[in-house]
């Protein structure tokens, strides 16, 4: 028979290492938000992807959700066109950079 005092421990002990792997996951389905700034490259209304290439060339393919913010329009993707200045704020999960926020930058023409 085990002793009150060891079945607390045990109890105790499986119950830090049920937190400690619950915790653990929690952690790594967190999503990091990133940020990229660039020129519009390519458009898809279609997919909901647009490709922005930064200053060093490197082309990022992003797409937007309906829960993505716009800065600047009502509609989502509205007024981001190809040759548009913007920064997007996104997440980044299995290789797939899904859009946050994307706020247009200096240069960028509202559409109407």
């Amino acid at each position: 028979m085990i002793s009150s005092k060891r079945r607390i421990t045990i109890l105790f002990l499986a119950a830090v290492v049920l937190i400690t792997a619950t915790c653990q996951n929690l952690l790594a389905e967190e999503d990091l938000v990133q940020i990229v700034s660039g020129v519009v490259k390519h458009v898809d209304k279609d997919t909901k992807t647009m490709v922005v290439k930064t200053s060093d060339g490197t082309e990022h393919t992003i797409k937007w959700t309906g829960k993505t913010t716009w800065e600047g329009t009502k509609e989502t993707g509205k007024g981001i066109k190809e040759g548009s200045q913007v920064t997007v704020k996104y997440t980044e999960k299995a290789g797939e950079k899904t859009a946050v926020g994307v706020r247009p930058g200096q240069g960028h023409r509202q559409s109407s």
